[in-house]
């Protein structure tokens, strides 16, 4: 059965099409213009984005946001109208309610800032931003056990806030270990974000607290992280606690190395671990100057690997890049000792090892043989005492002095491995 319709009737119905796509196109332009218009970032763009766009709840949040935050010509009370149209277009949006709370808090009105944050709690009770935020308020109302409980549980859902979290706690209350059991939940990685601070504020008695109960938590530690911390226990003369330190962070490496020479206080002599950050451990670069520094798994005296050093001839290098800081005991005799390989290592000034150690700021290097030319694995000594009114770290390194011939460039190749530095016991006189 086929429908005819009358010469009226389709032109009716074009005229509906018609108004239909132009209601259509209308409405499309007009929400393009509007996302046009937040895209500006301005004042002007959101002011017209909610014209065009009236019931977008998100372009009354973008609106509120840019007369709070405006920093030429804030707005608070725009931006409150803002926000309270944007919530009433979309109660659930935790991002709305934050910042209300924030405008009511900002502006005195803590039970308003309070519902807010209480209502984003119920809207998003797994949103660290929620709880971060909610908590930092009750911190500022001296509210402390309701914050540290909110603080926590925000770093429990994000790790990463452990150090802002703690170093925020401590303005309110000076106690660590009271922020600490309160406020940081036990995680490694939160406790590892902490340390890494302290690091860098160069506070070796936190590190210390810090590292003693991150050290009773399960996880993995970045080479990174380690050296930053040992650093700032080196920079304090901290010998004791830096070694434990690194003794017991260094069980905690995805790889842990094997272990080095009975008694040696040198941390991987053999360069088994790859790693070359410093701390108490290598510090190198892949390219020193005209040096090429690089582990090399064929050539070795034990283990896995050496360390290589490729000279260009370019340069009458002096090279002192491979260098390691070890904790030892002012006073105490030792005996060093580290293998070298060379081939066609030329100039009479080769490579060997040198102590460098520091007596009231001033100081103080030893240096062993040097070793040219073409070597087969020779084992290279060299007892050392350290200075009693010295410091507790000694610095070895690998290093070569500049050439006293007229064409001292070197070229060649050296490899070093097992290195290590091990206490004399000094024996019992008879009776």
């Amino acid at each position: 059965m086929t429908l005819t319709l009358s010469t009226r009737a389709r032109r009716g119905l074009l005229l509906v099409s018609v108004a239909v796509l132009i209601f259509l196109a209308y409405f499309s332009v007009r929400e393009a213009l509007a996302a046009h218009a937040v895209q500006l970032n301005s004042r002007s763009g959101y002011e017209k984005a909610v014209r065009l766009e009236p019931g977008n709840a998100r372009y009354w949040y973008l609106l509120g946001r840019f007369y709070q935050n405006d920093f030429d010509q804030p707005d608070p009370n725009a931006a409150l109208h803002a926000f309270l149209v944007s919530r009433s277009l979309d109660p659930l949006s935790a991002d709305t309610l934050l910042d209300l709370a924030t405008n009511y808090d900002d502006a005195g009105k803590a039970p308003e800032a309070r519902a807010a944050y209480l209502e984003a709690k119920r809207v998003y009770p797994l949103s660290a931003e929620v709880l971060w935020r909610y908590g930092n308020f009750l911190l500022r109302q001296n509210e402390i056990d309701s914050a540290f409980s909110e603080i926590r549980r925000a770093v429990e859902l994000d790790p990463k806030r452990g150090a802002e979290a703690f170093s925020r706690c401590r303005r309110v209350v000076a106690d660590p270990n009271e922020v600490l059991d309160k406020a940081i939940p036990p995680i490694f990685e939160s406790y590892m974000e902490i340390l890494f601070d302290l690091a860098k504020e160069n506070q070796p008695g936190l590190i210390l607290e810090a590292w003693s109960r991150a050290n009773a938590l399960p996880g993995l530690v970045r080479p990174q992280e380690i050296a930053v911390v040992a650093d700032s226990l080196v920079q304090n003369d901290r010998g004791e606690d830096a070694a434990l330190f690194w003794q017991q962070a260094a069980q905690k490496l995805p790889n842990p190395i094997p272990p080095d020479a009975s008694g040696s206080v040198l941390w991987d002599g053999g360069f088994e671990s790859g790693y070359s950050y410093g701390g108490l451990g290598w510090q190198f670069e892949p390219q020193i100057q005209s040096v090429q520094v690089a582990l090399d798994k064929q050539e070795k005296h034990s283990g896995e690997q050496s360390l290589r050093l490729m000279f260009t001839g370019r340069t009458n290098i002096s090279f002192t890049g491979v260098c390691h800081w070890v904790p030892v005991v002012p006073g105490r005799a030792y005996q060093f000792s580290g293998w070298v390989k060379t081939k066609s290592l030329t100039t009479e000034q080769g490579v060997r090892f040198s102590l460098f150690s520091f007596v009231n700021g001033k100081g103080s290097a030893v240096y062993s043989a040097e070793l040219h030319g073409d070597q087969p694995w020779t084992n290279i000594t060299l007892p050392w005492t350290a200075p009693p009114l010295g410091s507790r770290f000694v610095r070895a390194c690998v290093v070569r002095s500049p050439s006293e011939l007229a064409d001292g460039d070197i070229q060649g190749t050296a490899w070093i491995d097992d290195v290590s530095l091990i206490p004399i016991i000094p024996e019992r006189k008879a009776r």
